[in-house]
């Protein structure tokens, strides 16, 4: 089981066996309301009668096409909607099954766009402290947590890693995006590109809000300060939209929520609404142009793909979602519900071992002091306070993430941030 301690569920197993709108179904028949959007993907809920008919109807006309040298309609009507929706002139669409192909992805495209310029030496990568971007060996080289990458020796061999934004002592309990912290992009100028040299720098990758290392929140002014250095010295800006993606932070994108395009944008998650395996990088007018037309008329021009890639039973399901996000508005549902949730999950503050509430959109962090000698304890155990409380929230380390779907209700906060608060309360009397 991924990212899981196997043997500690196998001795109490927590199995899943139906699911719709904003809940989950125990085998014993008991309803959990779901706080997380599954893994941070279920969007607009569970079971949604449009996204499921689509799937079914694709699955009994085409169930496969190849996608070397072939296509079909309904990945090229995917890629235009996307393009329409992406910000900026990010306007083609490279398709994967995963965050993580996405990323890696993403970082080949990087490479072959300045091969293609005649600066093939541009092959230095930079990530960023507590990053996470997937579980590929190109994900966790660029990415920055430690856990994900100390037992797989090798990784990319040319990466650096920006300081990690999160400063409990400058920025704690801030609503929103942090006043303090946007001077930190400076690093990139001042450390990583004089130790490298810009000439050698391919990319930089961030996760606008970085959601699995505990919600870190952009300082404000953080992002359009890495923009305007990458532009500087000609490197391209990657962002990570797996997470944040469709909705999460308010608008489709949170390039959108914070005005700054980058030149990428990874995708997952949310295309499908988390009902078919689907990623995607979305690239700028000017690096697709530059790769494909360094190669010879009639030649591959990016070896590079999967064999699911545009798969049609993930290209249904992100028709029938984004139908789904459009015909609900639930963007807008996201931004107007944002406020709500941000005071039903700051009124935790007083809460036994408190000592970080962060917040943005429709996601929240809630870190905990951890225990001496025993880190992730007490967050594991809220977690499972909840579960038997009938609420499904997340942990990473000592830190609660919330990522419920777009459709919850104010009445459905309550539940959750009530159900939490009294879990949190039983852990302070422990």
């Amino acid at each position: 089981m991924p990212f899981t301690a196997n043997r500690a569920f196998k001795a109490a197993p927590r199995m899943f066996v139906g699911a719709k709108d904003m809940h989950y179904l125990t085998e014993d028949g008991r309803q959990v309301l779901d706080g997380t959007s599954g893994l941070w993907c279920v969007n607009a809920g569970h079971c949604r009668p449009k996204i499921v008919a689509a799937i079914q109807k694709q699955a009994a006309a085409m169930d496969y096409s190849p996608a070397f040298q072939m296509g079909h309609p309904s990945a090229f009507r995917v890629a235009e909607r996307l393009a329409n929706m992406a910000p900026g002139d990010i306007d083609h669409v490279f398709y994967t099954n995963s965050g993580s192909e996405a990323v890696d992805t993403a970082l080949k495209i990087a490479l072959a766009y300045h091969r293609a310029r005649g600066e093939g030496h541009r092959n230095v990568f930079v990530g960023r402290e507590r990053g996470y971007h997937g579980a590929g060996f190109g994900g966790i080289s660029v990415g920055g947590i430690p856990a994900n990458r100390k037992a797989f020796g090798s990784l990319l061999p040319r990466v650096d890693h920006l300081q990690q934004t999160c400063n409990l002592r400058e920025a704690a309990f801030s609503r929103g995006q942090p006043a303090w912290g946007a001077h930190l992009a400076d690093e990139l100028e001042t450390r990583i590109i004089p130790l490298h040299d810009a000439s050698n720098i391919a990319a930089v990758i961030v996760e606008p809000l970085a959601g699995s290392a505990g919600v870190l929140v952009p300082p404000k002014g953080y992002l359009e300060r890495l923009r305007k250095i990458c532009d500087t010295y000609g490197l391209l800006l990657i962002f990570d939209e797996v997470i944040t993606g469709f909705g999460r932070t308010g608008p489709c994108f949170a390039a959108d929520a914070v005005g700054v395009v980058p030149d990428m944008i990874t995708i997952a998650k949310g295309i499908t609404n988390g009902t078919v395996p689907m990623g995607a990088v979305l690239v700028r007018r000017g690096i697709y142009d530059a790769v494909v037309n360094s190669a010879p008329p009639g030649m591959v021009e990016l070896f590079h793909g999967y064999t699911y890639s545009g798969h049609p039973l993930a290209t249904a399901a992100a028709e029938a979602s984004l139908d789904t996000f459009e015909e609900e508005e639930l963007f807008k549902r996201s931004q107007e519900l944002a406020p709500y949730f941000e005071q039903a999950i700051h009124s935790l503050r007083e809460m036994p071992h408190v000592i970080d509430i962060r917040n943005m959109g429709l996601v929240a962090g809630i870190e905990l002091e951890s225990k001496p000698g025993k880190p992730s304890e007490r967050a594991f155990r809220t977690f499972l306070k909840c579960y038997d409380k009938g609420v499904l929230i997340r942990t990473t380390g000592d830190i609660i993430a919330l990522s419920p779907p777009l459709i919850i209700s104010k009445a459905q906060i309550d539940e959750l941030v009530g159900a939490l608060g009294d879990a949190l309360r039983e852990l302070g009397r422990d």
